[in-house]
This record gives C-alpha cells, structure tokens and sequence, in this order.
C-alpha cells in the first residue's frame, strides 16, 4: 500500500480505537442501510468528511484490498492493492527468510495509472464524490466535472481470472455533444518468480476517440491483470466478470437466510457470507480457503479453516465451500503418523514451504472443526472419510495430557504473541468438544462401541480435569485462569461456555461482557498492567464470547453487545466485515472471521448443535421483544429447510420445514432443548 494512503488510514484508525479502548464514544454512525444488502456512506454528514477506509474483494486467482479516501472537499483518492497468489516472485537481497510465506505478486496501483481523458486542451477531472455504496461491489459516484462529465466507479474481481476491474460509466451530463480523447490505456510490467517471467498490466479499453451526445452514457474497464509467459492475457469482457460477480452475490444471499427484526444483524449476515466465501484460490492443494488481509494465501490453517470456516460451508450449501473444507482436510489427513508426532499446522504458499512446527492445539482444532463439519454435512462418506484424521488428532491429544488431566501445548492460534503457558484452556477446551461431537459421529457411522466408550470416560475426565486445572477466582470472579501462572482474565475464558461446560457461566460472562468489553468487543486482556497487550483485540475473540454466552442462555445480554458490535462493524468507521486484530494487521477482512459471524447466530441464537447425519439439538433463545426470528435456506444434513422460532402463549413454536413439504411444528418452553430428526 502507497505510504501515504497506508498512513492516513492507520492513523485514523488508531485515533478512532484508542478512544474504544479509554471505553468513550466509538465514533460517529457513518453508514446507513439499503434493504438487506447494501449499505451507503452518509457523505452528507459533515462528522463524516474526511473519510477513510478499505474493502477487500477475490476472486479464485486475484485479490484486491481497495482503499479510498474523501477529503473535506469530497475529493477521491484510491489505491488498489492487488495480489495474484498463485504466482510467486523472487525475494529481492534484502528481503528476510520470511518473504518466501508471503511471495505473492503483488503492486499497489495509485490513480496516476488510470487513463486519462481529455475534452479540448483539458484534462478530465471526477468531480466531488456523491455517494459510496456496498453490496459486494464497491460502487463510487462522482458529481459532474466542471466539463460537464459524470462518472461511475464499480470495482470489483474476476470470480476465474487473474484480473481485478475498476468499470468506468461516463455521462455527458450537458445539452451539448462531447468529444473525448482517451490516452494511456495500457502499462506493463514485467517480473520473475517461481514460474518463470511474470508480466502485469495495466489495461483500459476506453476508445481512443469518445463522441457523447447529450445524456449519452458510455462504459469502459481499467483492468490490473498478470500471466505467465506461458498464458496470454484473460480476455473476459468486464460484462462477463460482473455478471460472474453477481451470480456469486446471488448464491450468497439465496442460501442461509436470517431473518431477524433486527436489520443490521441481517445485513451484517448477509455481508459475512459473501467475505467469508469469496476468498476460495486455485492453488496446488485444490481449491483452498485463505483468511486474505493483504497477508494469508493460497495457505490453510488449523484454526481458520478447520475450525473457524469448515463447519459453517455445511450449512451453507456453497459448493465451491465444501470443496475447499474438505482439501482443508485431506491436507491434514496426509501429516498424521504413526508416531503421533506433532502435526504441522499450516500450508503457506500452496503448502510448497517448510511449515512451522508448533503445537498450538492443532490437532484439537481439526478434530473440533471435522467432526463439525462431517455431521452437519450428513453425508455418510465424508463422515467415514474424515472419521481417521478425526480419530488420530483425539489420540494425539490424549497424549499430550499432562500430570493433571489437561492437554498440554506450545502455544494457542495466537502463537506465542501472548504467553500460554505449559497448558491452555484453548486446547482443552476444543479438545472436549472435539470428542463430544466425535462421539456423535462415531455412533452416526458404527464405529466400535469399545472406542466411543473411551470417548465417553475421557470427556467425563477431562470436564473435571478442566475444571480442577483452570477453574479460579481471576480478578475477583469465579472463573477461569488460562494457564496455571496466570492471574487476569482472557478472551479464551469464553470457550468452556462453546463447547458445553456451564459450571462458572455467570463468572464468565460477567467477566467477558464488563471486564473485558470495550466498544470493539472483548479485549485480549485488559487489567495485566502490560499496556501493550490491552489494546490488543482479535474479533474472533469476541464472536466466539458472543457464541458461547448465547449458548449458556445470556440472551439479553448477548444480544444488547451483538447489536452494538454488529453496528460498529457494518455501519462505523471500519465496515463492513468483522476484522481480525488491532493494532497487528490494522484491522483486515480476513475471511474466516466472517464465518464465526454467522455462527454466532447458527450456534448461538438458534442454538443448532449436530447429533447425528439427520439430526440436531438445538436450544433457541428468541430475545424478549422478538415475536419471531428465522434461519431459511438451511443447507445442512442432505437437506434444504427452513427453521423458524416464533413465540406462542405457551412458549417457543419450532417450525421445521423442508422444500416442497408441510412444515413440522413442536412447542418447548424458554430455554429448553429440541431434539429434531429427519
């Protein structure tokens, strides 16, 4: 990113976070909602002028972080950061070791490479920015020049190609005919790297000779592309590639419905489907997921997608998703042993370098996420094929149990960023929801009685071994420590209420909801004295708090803290995507977070917890003030349905409803479980 942009941005985003993190106001609303799928600046609101921000979009072979700025005087300035993943270049002599992670070719592209207009002896200049919207698409209007020409920015990727678009619609907006010259329409740069010589471009198709009658409009693409010697250059028409990118648009918002009476939850939803499932890349392992941010492709994690992304694309129904969730495993699978030694936990660069060799808790992470995953698909033969790698990351957990019954690790998904100690509950933590859902399975697919038996002593063990190792009175509340020095709160204090264990809930919750708050959700820490770590927050942090507390029944107070993060996130300062981490990233989009935004309200809200291939628990907490609340176009378990909660004089109505057949209905009361079987 072109320092100048890079700088700004920080820079706001620092001023308007240290004011979260004193606990004041966040910042102004600065966007509105437009139906359930596009938000809109409010350019007129002078709070919100100057404005920064950036949005990242991808396709399978291109991804492109834009950032655009408006000055007082709603001046556009943007800069397109673009990366071909699949194509790696070579480390110049300064860079370090650690480049060959992130060997991406990549470029920022400033507005001087645009082409460039001319009517008579003048240069065309967009005039003052109107309005900015979001759907998927970036779309930027400006108001007519002074010459009397208007303009339309649509950005956005090729779904197939290594080509990112920047669409042009220019209107002459006089009662006069206009002639244009267009000039500098094509630049290229020529590279090396892993596949040889890499060339990128710069290409506009505007003709070189414009004639507009009056209100006449005429469109025209400025694409950054990339090959290798051996390609030629992707010639998909920009029409083509937008209408690609709303047939994707389209599939996200026709699958996996909420419907809430809330509209910000809804279009947050909305938007997290489509950030969660367009950063899906071509690579050597198959179609892969990646988190994206400007730093993680053609790359899988144990926790981003194993445990984060996977069990969400089940109840999606994307079927690109699945492809990648089960890559995810397959890659994995191939690293078990048989001398359980640590399995790696990730594959950087299509997995072509040397992986890191930590125990962050992987194992429980893949085995937490595939058992997930294996149910909720309710596919019996992707269940038998992930049942091994499932089996062998329980064992080797197992095996790392320490003198006192909990797993012991190197580190957690934050990799040694914060001290973990010997043991965390993180690891433990997953590892006991991986062997509940894996006892599931085991009985879904007739594993051996003798097996799920030691599955059912080991979950029994390791609850009360939790509970022994971890649970403490940490900062004044009956809660939990993460590892056996340690004496503040954590965010990872949220995971027992996940996967189950409720025994210090209303410590916990009271700890994550007023001790660790801040207007940018649960804090790392806050109280250690290091004040370096309590500025420090991870979103996954916080939609996993918010998951978990939904879970062990804090309904309105889960809802009070989701509604003020959802509006942050879709509507404040830094939208429209949940983020990952600040001050580390600065924020970025990564992807697999956008998955645990919808979790919150499949797990959390409606409560949904798989028990077999063809069925499901679930504990719905309907908010007072909710008349209803819906889940449609569920594609989980080899069906597409419909799940609705409304509330009745005697409690909760559940309505089940599969496609093309009457709907089944049963009436529980607050707060209690349903059992429901296809």
């Amino acid at each position: 990113m072109n320092n100048f942009i890079r700088s700004i941005l920080s820079s706001l985003l620092f001023s308007y976070l240290i004011m979260s993190t004193n606990g004041e106001e966040a910042g102004p609303q600065c966007w509105d909602i437009l139906g359930k799928n596009k938000i809109s600046l409010k350019l007129d609101d002078p709070k919100n002028i100057p404005y920064s921000d950036n949005i990242e979009m991808a396709g399978k072979r291109v991804a492109g972080i834009v950032s655009y700025q408006v000055d007082e005087n709603k001046t556009l300035t943007v800069s397109r950061e673009i990366f071909f993943p699949q194509l790696h270049e070579f480390k110049s002599s300064e860079d370090s070791w650690f480049h060959d992670y992130r060997a991406y070719l990549q470029d920022t592209y400033e507005d001087e490479l645009l082409p460039k207009l001319y009517l008579g002896k003048e240069q065309f200049v967009p005039g003052p920015v109107t309005a900015i919207t979001i759907n998927g698409i970036l779309e930027i209007r400006h108001r007519q020049s002074k010459n009397g020409l208007s303009l339309i920015r649509h950005f956005y990727p090729s779904h197939d190609e290594r080509s990112f678009i920047e669409q042009w619609t220019i209107q002459n907006s006089t009662s006069k005919a206009m002639s244009i010259r267009s000039g500098n329409t094509s630049l290229t740069f020529e590279d090396y790297g892993a596949k040889g010589k890499l060339s990128r471009r710069v290409f506009s198709n505007a003709p070189s000779l414009i004639n507009l009658k009056p209100d006449e409009t005429l469109s025209f693409s400025i694409k950054i592309q990339a090959k290798t010697e051996n390609e030629q250059w992707p010639e998909e028409d920009a029409s083509v590639a937008l209408k690609n990118r709303i047939a994707f648009l389209d599939q996200m918002a026709g699958s996996l419905q909420l419907e809430t009476p809330d509209p910000t939850l809804n279009t947050l939803f909305e938007f997290s489907k489509i950030r969660a499932s367009e950063s899906i890349f071509e690579s050597e392992l198959g179609l892969i997921h990646s988190p994206g941010g400007g730093r993680y492709y053609v790359g899988i994690w144990a926790n981003d997608q194993a445990e984060y992304v996977n069990p969400f694309f089940a109840f999606l129904g994307y079927d690109i998703g699945n492809i990648s969730a089960m890559n995810t495993f397959r890659a994995f699978a191939k690293e078990t042993n048989p001398e359980y030694k640590k399995i790696r936990y990730s594959f950087e660069i299509e997995g072509l370098v040397k992986p890191f060799l930590k125990d962050r808790g992987d194992a429980a992470m893949i085995a937490y996420g595939g058992a997930q995953y294996a149910l909720a698909t309710g596919e019996k033969t992707i269940a038998q094929e992930l049942w091994p790698l499932i089996e062998w990351c329980l064992e080797y957990c197992h095996r790392q149990l320490n003198d006192s019954g909990v797993v012991a690790s190197e580190s957690d998904e934050m990799e040694g960023r914060i001290e973990t100690g010997s043991a965390n509950l993180s690891t433990s933590s997953l590892y006991y929801g991986a062997l509940t859902h894996a006892l599931d399975l085991g009985k879904s697919i007739k594993i051996e009685q003798e097996l799920l038996s030691k599955y059912e002593t080991r979950i029994k063990n390791l609850d009360q071994a939790i509970e022994n190792y971890f649970g403490a009175r940490v900062e004044g509340l009956e809660t939990y420590k993460y590892y056996k020095e340690h004496k503040f709160l954590r965010h990872w204090i949220c995971l027992p209420l996940v996967v189950g264990i409720h025994r210090r809930k209303e410590a916990t919750i009271k700890g994550l909801f007023e001790n660790l708050w801040t207007d940018n959700g649960v804090h790392v820490e806050k109280n250690s004295g290091d004040e370096k770590a309590s500025k420090i927050f991870w979103d996954r942090g916080t939609l996993y708090a918010l998951r978990g507390t939904l879970i062990a029944g804090a309904t309105k107070q889960s809802l009070e803290k989701l509604q003020q993060f959802s509006t942050k996130r879709l509507l404040g300062n830094r939208v429209p995507y949940v983020v990952e981490a600040f001050p580390e990233g600065d924020m970025a989009h990564l992807s697999a977070e956008s998955a645990l935004y919808c979790r919150v309200f499949i797990e959390g809200l409606f409560g949904i917890k798989p028990t077999g291939l063809s069925s499901f628990r679930m504990t719905p907490r309907l908010p007072q003030g909710w008349d209803t609340m819906a889940l449609n176009k569920i594609k989980a378990f080899g069906r597409d349905f419909d799940l609705t909660v409304s509330r009745t004089g005697e409690g909760l109505e559940i309505t089940v409803t599969e496609k093309d057949q009457p709907g089944k209905k049963t009436v529980i009361g607050e707060n209690e479980t349903f059992q429901f079987s296809f």
